[in-house]
């Protein structure tokens, strides 16, 4: 092909129209999958993955090339956000007097695997954003090319960025917990 041919078909790509239905059925359920992982509701990560998509739809700047990166950056935060919620809810009914029942009792090491991923999302919830982003994304097996590309980021430092989370997030945990 010679160049302008190329160049016209580079246009005619760009110029195409996003399809939302593709994109939708390639990334719903990983996204719900990272979703639900962070806040451990499958109906709420549901609810969370359409809200994503949703604002997808909404995004047309979000449309094109890079709309992948934009979906995971997007399901990450919501989760993030959901967390949060989470934990505000969980203090103010705490500060109310709004006792939960407790579940049944459960063997020693499902209680205490319980209690571990319980301070990880709480450590999780209360770091930085991008570091909680990092840590998330690459804990769901995206190579440092997948993150760089969700958080917008150079490929080259998206290790360097990584170490620093994992610093920030010991620092946390060991602050709340001590060491363990």
């Amino acid at each position: 092909m010679d160049a302008p041919n190329e160049a016209a078909l580079e246009m005619k790509i760009a110029a195409a129209p996003f399809d939302f239905e593709a994109a939708f059925r390639a990334h719903y359920e990983r996204i719900a999958r990272v979703i639900g992982r962070v806040v451990r509701d499958p109906a709420r990560a549901e609810e969370l993955t359409v809200e994503v998509f949703l604002k997808l739809w909404r995004s047309p700047k979000a449309h094109g090339e890079k709309a992948d990166g934009w979906l995971y950056r997007t399901a990450v935060r919501a989760a993030i956000d959901e967390l949060r919620s989470q934990t505000r809810r969980a203090k103010f009914e705490r500060l109310l007097g709004f006792v939960r029942p407790t579940p049944a009792p459960t063997p020693e090491d499902v209680r205490s695997a319980a209690e571990d991923q319980d301070r990880v999302r709480l450590v999780l919830g209360s770091i930085d954003r991008r570091h909680t982003e990092l840590l998330l994304l690459r804990s769901h097996g995206f190579s440092y090319e997948e993150v760089a590309a969700a958080l917008d980021l150079n490929p080259a430092s998206v290790g360097t960025f990584l170490i620093r989370a994992q610093q920030t997030f010991r620092k946390e945990y060991v602050n709340r917990y001590g060491e363990q």
